[in-house]
């Protein structure tokens, strides 16, 4: 297993549209245990395959307390969304990032496991939060995209400065 370098916006490969699984190979379950291996070190709850510089729909997800419940989604897609709610997110793409998004409180969403195997997940809470933050990396949008202009420059210009004074 191996850590793998997590893409920082704005890099312009976040917004890459992953594209679908076509078979589920070693490679594929290799890249499943470096993602997660990845997510944990970060340390973070989610992630994109898409944050990797892989743009294939795949998303690691744990929000467990004990990082033991590894959920993978391949080619997942949402068939179902219900309610509102506004929750603070992060990133691990945007790091020390943090502001409200308004997501469905939750979804229905079917997937495949690493086996190859289809399945069907009710989620809400923050696993419906989660779901949804991930998938948008799927399709190329980072959550601060969700903010009005004002304030994606003023985070972005924030993240510049940050990221000259570690150079």
């Amino acid at each position: 297993m191996a850590i793998l370098k997590i893409l920082q916006y704005p890099d312009d490969r976040l917004h890459t549209v992953a594209a679908p699984v076509e078979r589920i190979t070693d490679r594929v379950r290799e890249l499943v245990e470096d993602m997660a291996e990845t997510m944990y070190a970060a340390p973070g709850i989610g992630l994109a395959a898409t944050q990797v510089n892989v743009h294939e729909r795949i998303i690691v997800i744990d929000i467990s307390e004990t990082h033991d419940q590894l959920l993978v989604l391949i080619n997942p897609e949402i068939i179902a969304r219900n309610g509102v709610s506004d929750y603070e997110e992060g990133c691990l793409s945007v790091p020390g990032i943090y502001g409200k998004v308004q997501r469905a409180e939750s979804v229905t969403v079917s997937a495949l496991n690493v086996g190859g195997e289809s399945f069907t997940l009710n989620a809400d809470g923050l696993l419906a939060v989660c779901i949804q933050h991930e998938m948008d990396h799927l399709a190329g949008k980072v959550f601060i995209e969700y903010w009005s202009k004002l304030k994606q420059s003023r985070t972005l210009a924030r993240l510049k400065k940050k990221q000259r004074s570690v150079m």
